[in-house]
């Protein structure tokens, strides 16, 4: 068993994860803080955040302790009873309740028949934004102290964590929006550059996966990696503003012809630099980057080795692999065998050879992402 937590500690719990919240801006970690503040705060065994998902009238399970992460019809359960009732829910004893009793065996109980845990006390906390409007609920179980009981200290300390927990999960749903509508924005305007030159919108999903993959086995970190799948789809975005003449010509362009194309890249950049926003800047290194190669003689800038930004070196070797395994309007797809020839007589050439060598081992990961995106995958849906 565990014991209460003294007011010196109770006063540490709450700094410390006060600090992590107001920094915290990724919506999941975020929430996975609520749920361990709460938890801790009140010496529960397990803390369940749920989310309202008004559209659909249904509460959702962002992070549970101990359990699958479950979606529900706004009015059920205690969870329901709180956040659309406004109060909070507290039970000693799940088994000898009756007020709650025809609930909690639709729902606590049925589920402790399911897995063999024994719920006993329980508590439910909603919590709101600066307007005052629900947006979820702290569910808190079973008290991990001798007495096994939740207090009127522990409603206070949970209600406390989901006054301060509710703000900031406002800011940061409202930040998690943003991403979300940009990474839309981003999908859509790739797509536009590739429809144009008659490709499929299947092309920027692939080499977006790619670019992930690729990234997460050269050591990047998980945030690199997703801020990179996020930005490459945007690579060829320039693309708008080469004549359709020169875009969609099917035979080999002229000296003049790819002078043309090679703009590109350029004006990518042009458009994408101008942002603030990190995910418009990693975009706009990608779309600048992407036609360098590893021994200087690619384009715009002819750069050199690790001159290329890594974001610029793993959608180059994304892009190809793609391209070439792709129907063009100027050429068939090439067979595996005959990229991969190409891509190791290109190394140290065209592509950073480390890239190369991790695109080698994650090879079969790799063929397995272009068979869930394929284009045929595409028109059958």
């Amino acid at each position: 068993m565990m014991r209460e937590p003294e007011p010196h500690e109770m006063l540490r719990i709450i700094f410390d994860y006060a600090a992590k919240i107001a920094n915290e801006r990724r919506l999941e970690h975020l929430l996975k803080l609520m749920a361990d503040m709460g938890r801790e705060m009140i010496v529960a065994d397990r803390c369940t955040v749920w989310l309202l998902d008004h559209q659909n009238e249904e509460l959702y399970s962002a992070v549970a302790h101990g359990v699958p992460l479950l979606r529900m019809p706004l009015h059920a359960g205690l969870v329901g009873y709180s956040v659309t009732t406004g109060k909070p829910v507290f039970i000693d004893d799940a088994y000898q309740n009756v007020e709650f009793k025809e609930v909690l065996e639709s729902g606590a109980l049925a589920m402790d028949r399911k897995t063999g845990y024994r719920t006993k006390a329980l508590m439910v906390i909603p919590f709101r934004n600066n307007n005052g409007d629900i947006m979820g609920a702290y569910q808190a179980v079973n008290k991990l102290t001798e007495d096994e009981q939740f207090s009127k200290k522990d409603m206070d300390y949970l209600t406390l964590a989901a006054s301060y927990a509710g703000k900031s999960l406002e800011s940061s749903l409202l930040t998690h929006e943003i991403e979300e509508t940009q990474k839309e924005i981003i999908f859509t305007m790739g797509e536009i550059g590739e429809s144009r030159s008659k490709e499929t919108g299947n092309h920027v999903k692939r080499v977006a996966e790619f670019s992930y993959t690729l990234a997460l086995g050269l050591g990047l970190s998980e945030e690199e990696a997703e801020l990179l799948k996020i930005a490459s789809p945007m690579h060829d975005i320039g693309k708008v503003a080469i004549p359709d003449e020169v875009l969609k010509k099917p035979g080999k362009l002229t000296d003049e012809e790819f002078t043309i194309m090679k703009t590109h890249s350029q004006v990518g950049y042009e458009l994408l630099n101008k942002s603030n926003r990190k995910i418009l800047k990693a975009a706009a290194i990608v779309a600048h980057q992407h036609h360098e190669k590893w021994n200087g003689l690619g384009y715009p800038q002819g750069l050199r080795g690790e001159e290329i930004h890594i974001f610029g070196r793993i959608t180059a070797i994304a892009d190809v692999f793609d391209a070439l395994g792709s129907k063009r309007v100027y050429k068939a797809a090439w067979e595996l065998d005959r990229i991969i020839d190409l891509i190791k007589e290109e190394r140290g050439r065209h592509f950073d050879p480390q890239v190369v060598d991790v695109f080698f081992k994650l090879l079969p990961e790799l063929l397995k992402i272009r068979d869930a995106y394929s284009d045929h995958a595409l028109e059958s849906n």
